[in-house]
Parts: C-alpha cells; structure tokens; sequence
C-alpha cells in the first residue's frame, strides 16, 4: 500500500480506463475517492456515470456541466486565433482537457483534497495537458497517473482487469479503439487504426453520414459573426451551445468534417486518428472567409503565424501560461472587424462559401472591376513593378559582369539580336 495521499480527485468519465482506476487506487493508496465528471457535451447518461463511479468505491460524483464555459472560454478563442495543428486537427480534444483540469482542482480545494488523478496514458498527450494545468493552477496537489504505474500495459489487459473486478465497459476486444467525445468533435484511435494503410470504417462514423448516403440537394445557411465570435445562424440569435449542436447536425447530414490524419504526438511519436467535427468545420469555414474580406494584407498574412503558435501551444497543453494570454489579446486587435454574414451551401462532404458581406468589407468593386473604372489608373503599374523587381534586376546584373554566380541563365545585356 503506497502512503501519503488521503483524499483524491479522480477525472472520471466511466469509460474503460477510469473505470478500473477507482478499485486500483483503493487497493494502491487505501485513500478516498472522489469522481469527478465533466460534461462537455458527450452523449452520456450521466445518471448512470454517477452511479457506476459509486458502485465502483468512490465517496463522492460530482458531475458539472461545462459546455458553455468549453464554447466561450477554450473554443471560440482558439476558432478567433484560427488554430488548426498539423493543418487538419481542430483541437477539440487539446481544448478540454485544460478546462476539466481546471474544474478539477477547483473540486480539490473545495473538499480539501491532497491529489488529482487522471486516466491518461503514458504514450498520450492528454497526460501532459492535465499535468501542466495542475502545476499552473495548484503546484502543490500530488497528481497520480495509474498508466504510469500500473503492470496494465494495454487496452486489452484493462478488459482482463475489469473483468476479474466485475466492473462494466461498453469497450470490446471487438470494439477496442478508443473514443473521445464532446461537444465540439469525436475522436476514433487505436485497434485496427494503428495501421495507417487501414481504411477507415464508415460504420465507424457516428455524427457524420457517409457521403454515399448523404442529401442530393445542397442545403444553405447563413452564419453571422460579431468580432470573430458566431452569434446567429440563418438570422435567428442562437447561445453557443445550442448553435454548435445545429451545425453539428447539419454538417453531419451532409458529410462534413470528417478528419483521417497521422499526427505528431508531444511524446516523440506519431500516431493516427480520426475525427468527426462536422460542426466545427462549418464555423471554421466561415470564419476564414470573413476574415479575408475583413483584415488587410498584412494582418492576415501575419495572423496565419499567430494561429500556428497558438494551435501548437493548445496541442501542448500550455493553456494556463502569459504567451497564450497575450496571443490572445493579440488576436483581440483583429477580430474587432471580423463582423458580417457568411453564406454556405453544404453538400456531399463539402462546405463551400455562396457569399460574404461585412459593414468592415475591404473588398471594393469598383477597385478589383475588369471593366472600365476611375479609380485605378493601369499605367501606375509599370513604375511599381520597377521598383518590386529591383532586387532580382541587380542580382543579375551581379552575375552578368561575373561578381556573384547566378542561379539562373545569366543573360547578355550586350549582345545585338538580329531578325532574320
């Protein structure tokens, strides 16, 4: 029996993994257990969570609903900041996890715990997540991580394990890969997904039809935004989770977001994964359009740096710390004018834009026209381009009179060509 710990939070989901975790901790650390279950928007009956987290050995479930705070706190900060890690992944698993740790030493100051527990793997990121938001929040809470320590050293032997305990799973040897879910995406991994060559399943897919069986007819919608945040959809004043779940099921009738991808774990491997973030897609979509009619050159371009930063520091866990606050502020000075109406036709898999307008618009027609125009005399062009190229026009002068070798045929500036 190991010693030091008298009371634990426990973030507890009454999955697989924390299932088994609640009489492993009272036969490892004989201490008192309390579950605590974040609701994030996964289809769960929570009823029955709190009853098996009882059943199982725990004193206490505390079971909270966090999807507003998940939307307006971690969500749309990152959806503003437009992080997408590795080009693909919207983070809807990186985002949550600081946010249930949070919750989670909140419960452990209120009950007077000395530690927090978590069920996250060793290969994991999660781990990382849930133990950098415990150093920044409480440095002084013991965090105990069962996958570390345990001789569990598969899904399957945790099967073995809740079997020989009598505690109930929905996973199978059958069903062994490992999902994730909340509000804002599902997550698939491991089983036969460790293999990159393997195909997914569509029968996998339970928020997104496969698009052999999605509508023939494209369906529009209007989603409206103010200062980068999605405050409307079809001009009806919507709460953020309420609009999520529509788009999540608009965008799944028709096949959207539905991410295949191998990515860069933090721990030094890669692994595969897919993920269902219809929803997501959607409001991603339209924000970047909006974007591109509303920020200058520069902002844009410059923002893009930003946005890979931050989706890097979301997929590392470092939440709670100064650069991610500032990045934040950052990103503030640009979505002031991020405000206006973006139309979307949703169809086979596909988001297209059918249209953008925005009172902060810097698109003017009667700039960008083909046709005959007052405000852009053509002939300007020639001494900008003179002056744009200039450094090219030097660098081959440079090689011309041999100074500097050039990387491309260097031509002769004093050579007669005669036409025959």
């Amino acid at each position: 029996m190991k010693k030091g710990v008298q009371k634990v939070v426990l973030a507890y989901s009454g999955g697989l993994d924390t299932s088994i975790i609640i009489p492993w901790l009272k036969e490892h650390y004989g201490c008192e257990i309390i579950a605590y279950v974040a609701n994030v928007g996964q289809q769960d009956d929570f009823n029955a969570v709190k009853r098996k987290g009882l059943e199982t050995g725990a004193s206490q479930v505390v079971v909270e609903d966090l999807r507003e705070i998940f939307l307006t706190d971690f969500v749309f900060p990152t959806l503003r900041a437009g992080a997408i890690y590795e080009r693909k992944y919207l983070l809807g698993t990186s985002m949550a996890r600081p946010l249930i740790a949070q919750q989670q030493v909140k419960v452990a100051e209120e009950y007077g715990a000395d530690a927090v527990a978590h069920g996250c793997t060793g290969k994991g990121n999660d781990q990382v997540r849930f133990e950098l938001a415990y150093m920044a929040l409480n440095p002084k809470l013991k965090v105990i991580a069962p996958w570390r320590e345990w001789d569990i050293s598969s899904r399957e032997d945790a099967l073995a394990y809740a079997a020989a305990h009598s505690i109930p799973v929905s996973a199978s040897m059958e069903k062994i890969y490992s999902q994730e879910e909340n509000i804002w995406h599902l997550s698939h991994e491991g089983g036969p997904l460790e293999d990159p060559w393997y195909e997914m399943d569509d029968n996998m897919l339970q928020w997104t039809t496969p698009i052999r069986e999605t509508p023939d007819e494209p369906e529009t919608i209007e989603l409206e935004f103010e200062q980068g945040l999605p405050k409307r959809l079809n001009g009806e004043s919507i709460d953020p989770v309420s609009l999520v779940t529509r788009l999540n099921t608009l965008g799944g009738k028709h096949g959207i977001g539905v991410v295949d991808m191998v990515e860069n774990r933090m721990v030094g491997m890669k692994s595969r994964g897919i993920y269902e973030t219809p929803g997501g897609t959607i409001v991603y979509t339209a924000h970047r359009e909006l974007e591109a009619l509303t920020l200058d050159k520069s902002s844009l371009h410059y923002k893009d740096v930003i946005a890979e930063k931050y989706a890097t520091m979301v997929y590392n866990g470092e939440w709670f710390t100064p650069l991610r606050e500032s990045l934040d502020a950052f990103v503030d000075t640009f979505q002031s004018c991020v405000t206006g109406t973006v139309r979307l036709k949703l169809t086979k898999g596909h988001c297209l834009i059918a249209g953008r307008k925005s009172p902060y618009s810097l698109y003017r027609e009667d700039f960008a026209t083909f046709g005959k125009d007052d405000v852009y005399d053509q002939s300007d062009a020639e001494g900008f381009i003179n002056l744009f190229g200039l450094p090219m026009k030097v660098e081959a002068l440079l090689a011309e009179f041999g100074v500097k070798k050039g990387k491309y045929r260097a031509p002769d500036y004093f050579r007669t060509f005669k036409r025959d």
